[in-house]
């Protein structure tokens, strides 16, 4: 099982000149590494010569591969992968520091479940170590109108790592800081989805993956620890107005038919959070939100070609990995700020 760990950069020198000599030396010797290039301006191919000048003469250089211009999260992958030759796919962000050994049980669930399209480690803060980190941490979930969050981080609040996640789990979604796939599963679906750039993708491919039938897991017995928020920080108005815009579509595609209604439902939900931001005094993110909306609204008879595509060829009409409840609700109302507090999920 031929494997490539795929790291995207986008001016990420920084990010490189730290973390991609782990990267390269905590991975078995028959992994190869690709940096693809989304049209950086800094002097990230600079610094990859730098590392491959210092490895020790069992491993292969690092791959630079340069894609011209900047595509974005979703669609840099999708031109990148198109262009590299292997069996798994490891998707990897620049700013992820891999623990010793962290690979191999990730490769090695895949060699044993020939129906797990992806894996992802457990996900650590690189700023504190002994917890969760937000983009991933031990697994993710959506609720029924779409809203994530993983074992370890219920919407802002991440946990401490106790060993409380570390049983191997099927998930609905696996990170794209750190996810391991099969090339052929994630062809199968057409990639990620180019028009949402950046934010959700991950989610709305592991959803289209499900409806094929395929399964997702997080395999915590393989770490590493992830900076986060190195392209745009949480606080970011362009962040809020991509995971709304991309969660409105995501749920467009992949909703079965019957069940849209809670896509109008999700829509009232996010005019509730505009009021609720404009009442705090962040005109900025409303502006966002409504912005997403609009985008949305022009984006649909495209979505509903990409809906046709998507249910043409599910055998699932919809993941058990769903939780049925409402995340938001559970956690403003109810208090439950843990994955402990959640009811059972599939």
């Amino acid at each position: 099982m031929t494997t490539k760990v795929v790291i995207l950069n986008w001016n990420g020198e920084e990010f490189l000149r730290r973390f991609l000599p782990a990267v390269v030396a905590n991975i078995p010797t028959d992994v190869d590494v690709v940096v693809a290039d989304n049209g950086s301006t800094d002097g990230s191919e600079r610094v990859v010569g730098e590392v491959n000048v210092i490895l020790p003469t069992d491993r292969n250089g690092v791959e630079w591969l340069p894609l011209g211009e900047n595509f974005g999260f979703a669609e840099g992958y999708n031109r990148a992968l198109a262009r590299i030759e292997a069996d798994v796919f490891v998707l990897l962000n620049s700013d992820v520091k891999p623990r010793n050994g962290w690979l191999n049980p990730l490769l090695d669930y895949l060699k044993e479940y020939p129906d797990v399209a992806a894996v992802q480690p457990k996900i650590l803060a690189y700023a504190q170590p002994t917890h969760f980190e937000y983009a991933g941490a031990a697994g993710g979930y959506i609720d029924r109108y779409g809203y994530p969050f993983c074992r370890g981080r219920i919407m802002q609040t991440t946990e401490q790592d106790c060993g409380q996640y570390d049983d191997i789990k099927e998930v609905f979604w696996t990170s794209g800081a750190c996810m391991a796939i099969r090339a052929e599963a994630y062809r199968s679906v057409g990639g990620l989805d180019g028009d949402f750039f950046a934010h959700m993708e991950e989610i709305d491919l592991c959803w289209r993956l499900q409806l094929r039938g395929w399964k997702l897991a997080v395999v915590p017995q393989g770490e590493v620890l992830h900076v986060g928020g190195g392209t745009l920080p949480n606080n970011s108005p362009r962040k809020i107005y991509l995971n709304f815009r991309n969660s409105l579509c995501m749920l467009h595609k992949c909703l079965p038919e019957s069940e849209l209604w809670r896509l109008k439902v999700r829509i009232m939900m996010d005019k509730l959070s505009m009021f609720v931001y404009r009442l705090g005094g962040q005109k900025e993110f409303a502006e966002q939100v409504a912005r997403a909306h609009r985008d949305y609204r022009t984006m649909r008879s495209v979505l509903d070609v990409k809906r046709a595509e998507v249910w043409r060829e599910a055998v699932v009409r919809e993941p058990h990995t769903i939780w049925k409840g409402w995340i938001v609700g559970r956690t403003m109302i109810c208090r439950k700020k843990t994955f402990k507090g959640i009811k059972k999920i599939g």
